[in-house]
């Protein structure tokens, strides 16, 4: 069964908090030459907005630096972004590399839309096909959604979405803060090999 305790959830609110709040000061100066890269070589807002699906199936907008060019999705309708995107500009491509462009995140985890681990949120329109295609792919907003997760550290973008959602569920009915560290650790890790 599920097994996270209020406890548990406290404390890991408390750690997403705490934790934002250090990342996002220490890495303060890397998101103003972010913004700065972002406004001088494309036209466009520098934050990306999306909704996506957190927590008991309740809908947040979640933030990104804009990698894409203005309005990518405007002839194509919702597409899942492949690693070699011709719609991913020169600087969204260095900050998609360094994973710089999740950092807005952070936002969301403080306003407590999501978590620093957890599931990666879907958009709504992908959860609605992938609930059809599987029934428990339900189970994924039993706990907030992550900025990164099991299935990111184990998989790559093109891990098929069966693993993915096997992974995340092993993430939910295995929680602990033990684990967590672990997904801590090694997306420090991808991040540093460039990997996934």
């Amino acid at each position: 069964g599920w097994n996270m305790s209020n406890g548990m959830k406290i404390v890991k609110r408390f750690i997403d908090i705490l934790s934002s709040v250090a990342i996002l000061i220490t890495t303060s100066p890397l998101l103003i030459l972010s913004a700065v890269a972002i406004k001088l070589t494309s036209e466009g807002p520098v934050l990306f907005v999306q909704e996506r699906v957190g927590e008991k199936g309740r809908v947040f907008k979640l933030y990104k630096f804009r990698t894409m060019i203005k309005d990518a999705e405007k002839y194509t309708g919702p597409v899942i972004a492949k690693a070699d995107d011709p719609r991913i500009t020169k600087v969204g491509k260095i900050l998609r590399a360094l994973r710089i462009d999740e950092l807005p995140q952070l936002i969301n985890v403080l306003k407590g839309d999501m978590s620093l681990i957890g599931p990666r949120p879907e958009r709504p329109e992908f959860v609605e096909k992938f609930s059809k295609e599987n029934p428990f792919y339900k189970y994924r907003h039993l706990l907030k959604p992550g900025i990164t997760g099991l299935a990111q550290v184990l998989g790559n973008y093109d891990t098929e979405f069966e693993n993915k959602l096997r992974l995340d569920l092993y993430y939910i009915l295995n929680y602990s803060l033990m684990l967590d560290l672990k997904i801590i650790f090694l997306t420090i890790k991808t991040v540093l090999l460039g990997e996934g």
